[in-house]
This record gives C-alpha cells, structure tokens and sequence, in this order.
C-alpha cells in the first residue's frame, strides 16, 4: 500500500486518538475512563510497526511513534504510583527508549567507540602518535596516575570513607559536564554532538592505547573496565539524544523545526533520564570499587567483564513486549 493511501485510510483515527491524548494529559476522568483506550492504542502500535515495515518517511514514522509513546505513558499512568513509574521507566521505559532511537544510537556509539579502538590500536603500532593527542607532560601525568606504586590505586584501601564520599560526588560532576555538554551541543544541527563523541574517542584511545604498552596498563585497565561499562554507555547514548535533536533541526520532514524540536526533544530526554541514571551507578562504581588498590585486578576484570555484558543485555533485551513501540 502506498504511503498516501495509507494516511488517506487512517489519519481521521490518528488524529481521534492524539485528541484522546490531550484530554488525558490534561487528566480529563471522564476520557480516563474511556474503555476503548488501550484498544486504540494497539491499534496505533501496529499502524507504526507496518510503516516501519513498508519504509514509509521519516516524518510519518516520528509521529506514530511520537503518539504511541505518548499512549504508552498514559496507559500505565493510572495503575502506577511514582515510585512503580520509576521502577516501569528503569526496567522498561528506558532500554525501549534506546531500542525506539537505535538510528542515532548506533551512530553515536560508533562514533565513540570506534574512534576510541582506532586511536588505541594506532597508538600501539606508532606509540609516538600520542604526542600528537596529549601534551607531553599529560602523558608522564598519565603514567604517574596509573602507577600502582605512586598512584592512588596503590593507597586506595586505606581512604577514608569521608574521601570515598567526596570523590564519589567530584565523579558525578564531572561526568554530567561531559554528558550535557555532548547532548546540549546537538542542537548545533547534531554537529557538536559528534565532535564531543569523536573527541573523548580520541582522548580515551590515545591514553589507552600508550598505556597499554606500559607498566601502568594493568593497573589503568583494572581501573576502569568496571564503571566504563556505565560511564561510557552513558556518553555515547548522551551523544545519541544530542544526534536526535540535530537530526529534527536537519530533517523535519513535513513538520516546521519547531514542532520537529519539541517532538524530538520529548524522546531525547528519555534518553537523558537513563544517562543520569547510568552516571550515578558509574561515579559510585569509580568512587566504591574501581579506585580500592586492594582490590585483585583479576577479580575487577572479571567484575567488569559481567557489568559489560548486563548493560548490553539490558538494553537490548529489557522492556521487550506487545507494547513496545517501534
């Protein structure tokens, strides 16, 4: 079926389902009540799923899914109280979310993570490549850090707590800076999102990649495999909310770049919730486990190891069910 017959046939439903929308956003009890909601939104759910199917634009597909998860938060609303809803939105929400976005979140981890293994692997063959990244005194800095016999790693079990607090909260901030500053610069037309990908690919791959090839390699590896898994997750995917709002300034379709904002907008947050989320469990993992020297390295690969493959399974596999839109 063509995409104008498709509309032609069922945009009278789209439009008397997004009318429903607004009078339960507005928490009309009467439309609350209403017993064919959940009917219609299936209904939706599946006109979204043929019009990915049949590769319909771009700007058909934002809409329907736009609706349906609109449709979707409203359904659960009324049966969750706010502690359940946050709970719905960590085991479901979120990761359907990822999945809904996977365009831009391929793209975005593409763009750190490849560029992070291609600078690492480039600095092993030519180690005097990181010159060209890091300034020679941030590379000795770098050694020094990661030295187990010089650096705090070596001293971690003796930190007082009250410093393991206070580290805990110096990781959180910095880590958000670097996030909204990955997502906020996506409305540079999505531009200032891939640079801020590409660059901390780049910082990260050359410190790696010389690392590697010294004494402190084990040490810095053993530091970060644990909470890499959410702080590195969480940047790419902070990169990927960033894509989808340049990506509405670049390609709103029949919308104005207002409206394809604010819709894209919507999604990105999402999106930015389950980052914040992920930064937290990434500066208490830096803070509580990653930096205590007395600690096996085995046992942090290990750690780190399973955390990797939970994160991935999470987002590939939590939340997946009838209602899941696209």
């Amino acid at each position: 079926m063509k995409q104008s017959l498709f509309e032609a046939r069922y945009q009278e439903q789209w439009a008397a389902f997004e009318n429903t929308l607004q009078q339960l956003e507005r928490r009309d009890r009467a439309t609350q009540e209403h017993g064919h909601f959940s009917q219609r939104y299936r209904q939706l759910c599946n006109h979204l799923a043929l019009a990915q199917e049949r590769h319909y634009s771009s700007h058909l597909i934002d809409r329907l899914r736009h609706l349906a998860l609109r449709g979707h938060q409203q359904l659960y609303r009324q049966r969750a109280r706010p502690a359940s809803s946050i709970a719905a939105f960590i085991l479901r929400g979120f990761p359907r979310q990822v999945r809904a976005n996977r365009g831009v979140v391929l793209g975005a981890f593409a763009a750190l993570f490849g560029t992070l293994v291609l600078v690492a692997l480039l600095v092993r063959v030519w180690p005097d490549l990181v010159y060209s990244v890091l300034a020679p005194d941030k590379v000795s800095e770098m050694e020094q850090m990661y030295d187990a016999s010089q650096s705090h790693l070596g001293r971690a079990a003796d930190r007082a707590s009250t410093e393991d607090w206070m580290m805990f909260g110096f990781y959180i901030m910095n880590n958000i800076g670097i996030a909204f500053q990955t997502f906020a610069s996506g409305l540079l037309l999505g531009l200032g999102s891939l640079f801020y990908l590409f660059y901390n690919g780049l910082q990260i791959g050359a410190v790696a990649g010389h690392l590697s090839g010294t004494p402190a390699g084990v040490p810095f590896w053993s530091f970060v495999i644990g909470h890499g898994a959410f702080e590195l997750t969480a940047i790419a995917l902070a990169g990927a909310a960033g894509l989808r709002l340049g990506w509405a300034l670049v390609a709103p379709g029949r919308l104005s770049r207002g409206t394809a904002l604010r819709l894209a907008a919507a999604q990105a947050l999402q999106l930015v919730y389950g980052v914040a989320l992920f930064l937290l469990m990434a500066a208490f993992l830096e803070a509580y486990w990653s930096s205590k020297g007395s600690i096996a390295p085995a046992i942090k690969f290990a750690v780190g190891a399973v955390l990797w493959i939970l994160v991935i399974a999470y987002l590939c596999l939590a939340g997946r069910g009838e209602h899941e839109p696209g």
